[in-house]
């Protein structure tokens, strides 16, 4: 009789205990983004880094260095190259992480 109530003591814990689950990935996203001191409106921010995503899973950019320039072309005009690569790489983390070696890629010389 005691491993049932063992068993729901576990089960209560790990659920009481386990972070809180976001609802939404594009809001965190935008939370990076601002991190970043990158704005904007969120909704077009998250079809801009799930469009980067597409372009790099359907080789319409070749790399992170193609992907990083077409981001910038579609940010803000008061956008630095820095961060149009933190923008691709919250994007990559976030709507496509298979992608994460483009960025490991385009650090070697």
């Amino acid at each position: 009789m005691k491993w049932p109530s063992l068993i729901v003591g576990v089960l209560a814990a790990a659920v009481a205990l386990a972070p809180p689950a976001s609802a939404d990935r594009d809001i965190d996203f935008a939370r990076e983004l601002h991190t970043y001191g990158i704005y904007g409106q969120r909704d077009h921010n998250a079809w801009l880094a799930k469009i980067a995503c597409k372009r790099l899973d359907r080789g319409v950019d070749d790399n992170a260095h193609e992907a990083a320039a077409f981001v910038h072309t579609n940010l803000d005009g008061d956008s630095s190259t820095e961060q149009s690569w933190q923008f691709l790489a919250a994007g990559l983390r976030t709507y496509c992480p298979h992608q994460l070696g483009q960025l490991d890629a385009a650090s070697r010389p």
